[in-house]
């Protein structure tokens, strides 16, 4: 029998939602409030190939839970409240508390309140949307799937920095890793791939947001992004890893604050620091009209992504089945793939299949894009996050 699931994906002035039936992970309908409490909110529903937008004052994410609420039952996506078996919230930060999707009770959501100063840009906004979930549907099993779950399994010697230990100790400094509801659906596709559990995959996450992991024995061992989003591969406006000497001296050069230069690296760094774009498509533009500066970035940009798969390859001992590009970028730039296949194939006895990789997005939306005589298969696989939050909520409702 089919029931109704809410996903959830909460912004300090947004409230991302969607309705799926399960078990068939069939969606009825998507929709996105945005300027909640900025005076002139609107929303806008999807469904049935629709979409609707209405304007709409939404004080609070009370008010923008409620707004959804009315919608689904006037448009008869449901009959009442009482069909909605389970809600599942998306959370950056799960910290050292949670390795898995957990079902959120006080003691939780206090939780996930105590990691808002590791994740103070997205948790406020989660925060007020699992309050405002909780607060109108008292009795509907709501669900926390956390993006830095799937990173728990990284060894001791891959998450800590050289840093005092009392930092981490007591205060919590360590690689925590991100995207983990890509790389988590990503790496259970592959299993599936190989029919096996013990895999050894190299995962390229790229879009405006970049990380890398390395899997090992089929779990994490390693991954690019830090404490915060901000560490690892350059960006669309996050430079990813620097010398954080940068930081001090440029308080001084510059007269700014901690906090002014961390904005900076956070979102006017990366590919829109160097170039004055973000947008990998602006850039690939600018690129061939002859922009030197966007000619460097994305050269920058390359080399970050090589980098990193060099670096895991080392950490597999070359054993690796599979070199797996998903995301914005990674699913969608057959020339972004090509350069970084460039760069890595003749130490890795990987070639690029050339038709293969063009006719990815273009006729097909993934595949192999390697040759058979390569060391280890290339692959285009589409990542599906909402699909990983969908199902973790659904089976943690269920008790499974």
């Amino acid at each position: 029998m089919e029931e109704k699931y809410l996903i959830i994906n909460a912004g300090s002035s947004s409230l991302k939602f969607s309705l799926y039936e399960m078990p068939s992970a069939k969606e009825i309908v998507n929709g996105y409030i945005q300027k909640i409490g900025e005076g002139d909110s609107f929303y806008e529903l999807k469904y049935d190939g629709k979409k609707d937008v209405k304007e709409k004052n939404i004080k609070n994410h009370s008010e923008a839970v409620q707004t959804m609420l009315d919608e689904l039952i006037e448009n008869k996506f449901i009959k009442n409240i009482g069909e909605i078996k389970g809600v599942g919230h998306r959370v950056l930060h799960g910290g050292e508390f949670y390795s898995k999707s957990t079902l959120i009770d006080e003691e939780v959501l206090n939780n996930i309140k105590s990691l808002t100063k590791l994740g103070p840009l997205h948790h406020p906004g989660e925060i007020a949307g699992i309050e405002g979930m909780m607060e109108v549907l008292k009795d509907v099993p709501q669900v926390a799937v956390f993006d830095t779950a799937f990173h728990q399994t990284m060894p001791k010697e891959n998450y800590l920095y050289a840093v005092p230990y009392s930092w981490y100790k007591e205060n919590g400094v360590r690689k925590y890793g991100f995207h983990g509801t890509s790389h988590n659906y990503i790496t259970d596709k592959m299993k599936k791939h190989f029919g096996r559990d013990d895999i050894n995959i190299i995962v390229c996450h790229i879009g405006s947001g970049a990380s890398i992991v390395c899997i090992k024995d089929g779990i994490c061992y390693d991954t690019t992004m830090g404490l915060t989003p901000l560490d690892g591969l350059v960006m669309g406006t996050r430079s990813g890893s620097i010398d954080p000497s940068i930081i001090e001296y440029i308080a001084k050069e510059r007269n700014m604050t901690v906090e002014e230069i961390t904005n900076a690296l956070n979102k006017e760094s990366g590919l829109i620091g160097l170039a004055g774009k973000n947008d990998y498509r602006d850039l690939s533009k600018a690129r061939e009209d002859g922009d030197d500066m966007a000619k460097l970035a994305l050269k920058i940009f390359y080399n970050s992504v090589t980098k990193y798969i060099a670096e895991y390859y080392f950490k597999l001992d070359g054993k690796v089945d599979a070199l797996v590009f998903t995301a914005g970028i990674g699913e969608n730039a057959y020339v972004f793939r090509k350069k970084v296949m460039e760069r890595i194939s003749n130490p890795m006895h990987i070639k690029l299949d050339e038709e293969a990789n063009k006719a990815i997005p273009a006729k097909v939306r993934e595949g192999k894009i390697s040759t058979d005589d390569s060391a280890f298969e290339v692959l285009v696989v589409p990542t599906n996050e909402e699909y990983m939050i969908l199902t973790d909520t659904y089976n943690v409702t269920k008790g499974k």
